[in-house]
């Protein structure tokens, strides 16, 4: 028998990657101002707006929003350094961008 890490993130995003599923998951008034942004985007911005906006439509959507905010404010949310993520990525035969 072997340890394994065990990991309690959904199996798939709860916000679809796309433009339509950013919008949904976002209130209103960030509804409009995610679709201005996309709309004022050049073209070779515009992933750039949707992967930040879908990163805040996750956060939006997240259960444990409140308790990962407030352990932000209070200094104790846990953090790792990028070298750290890389590093677990290829540990785990992930691929990374540029090699």
């Amino acid at each position: 028998m072997s340890v394994q890490p065990v990991y309690h993130h959904p199996p798939q995003p709860r916000v679809p990657r796309t433009p339509d599923g950013i919008a949904a998951a976002l209130q209103a008034g960030r509804r409009m101002e995610f679709y201005r942004e996309l709309g004022q985007a050049p073209i070779d911005q515009a992933e750039q707006v949707l992967n930040r906006w879908w990163c805040e439509a996750e956060m939006d959507t997240d259960p444990d929003q409140d308790r990962t905010i407030a352990a932000a404010r209070n200094g104790t949310l846990p953090t790792t350094t990028m070298a750290d993520v890389l590093r677990l990525r290829r540990e785990r035969g992930g691929d990374l961008p540029g090699e």
